[in-house]
């Protein structure tokens, strides 16, 4: 058994994906939490999409990618606000226009620019085994930066978080509030590019998150419980990978659905074989 555990750590490749996929269940589950209390789940998926825009112009600048995917992401969810404060559309709407835009944007740079070298399936789709140690830093470094502003203003984000208008009325800066927020997230999504990639990164965002809102009620004891999740997703994941040779960034999805899976089935107080009927 020990021997199965070891093996796959031999390989520095293995080591640094393992590290990557542990930071990145802790920072997805933090910042999804919010996302879920406030039920902005669809609006990971246009943020993951909207990212892409930027890649190809950052490539053809010099500039690092992420830099360029990060401005792209929040570029997006301004639109999306204006375009919702200036008209009677709903936020779903905007959301599906933005995200069919975008991705449609990022294929015409791509090609208008000529940056056919930059591989846009690998950040759709993803590949954790191809992280260098460069990568994990930046992860890392986000994560860190993330979980310091979590921290230092946790008492804030509750109280916009459960009741933006009473936080609005008591003076709280509830846009700058919410620019933090989709920023936090935009961060998470550049971080998980070439891990998970765009496409699934909305599972790992939301998952763990969701997995924890059926164990437990407090929103600090969500975001742990999800971390916790997160990082079995993403070591369970790697070493599915290694020894079933599966895709990695699909595993650990598959992982991530598997224990929420469980926890639907089997949670003390929602769990649908374990709950009391009436």
């Amino acid at each position: 058994m020990l021997n199965l555990l070891v093996e796959p750590l031999q390989f520095e490749f293995m080591r640094n994906a393992i590290a990557t996929g542990i930071l990145l269940g802790i920072l997805c589950a933090v910042v999804g939490s919010y996302l879920i209390v406030q039920q902005m789940g669809m609006m990971v998926d246009t943020i993951a999409h909207s990212v892409l825009a930027g890649l190809p112009v950052a490539f053809a600048l010099g500039f690092n990618i992420s830099i360029g995917a990060f401005i792209s992401g929040i570029i997006s969810a301004i639109i999306m606000v204006w375009i919702q404060s200036q008209s009677r559309i709903k936020i779903d709407a905007i959301m599906a226009l933005i995200l069919s835009t975008f991705l449609a944007l990022s294929v015409t740079l791509i090609s208008l620019l000529r940056t056919t070298k930059l591989d846009l399936d690998g950040f759709l789709f993803g590949n954790i085994l191809s992280v260098a140690p460069s990568d994990l830093q930046q992860t890392f470094l986000i994560t860190a930066i993330v979980l310091v502003v979590v921290k230092l203003f946790y008492k804030e984000l509750l109280f916009y978080t459960f009741d933006p208008l009473g936080a609005q009325a008591s003076g709280l800066p509830v846009n700058w509030i919410y620019l933090g927020m989709i920023s936090a997230m935009t961060l998470t999504i550049v971080a998980s590019l070439q891990t998970v990639g765009a496409l699934l990164v909305i599972s790992l965002l939301i998952g763990p998150g969701i997995t924890a809102y059926l164990l437990v009620k407090e929103l600090h004891l969500m975001m742990g419980v999800g971390a916790v999740v997160g990082i079995l997703a993403s070591a369970i994941g790697m070493y599915l990978s290694y020894y079933l040779n599966m895709p990695s960034g699909a595993a650990i999805v598959l992982v991530v659905f598997g224990l929420f899976l469980l926890a639907l089935l089997l949670s003390p107080s929602q769990g649908i074989l374990t709950k009391k009927r009436e």
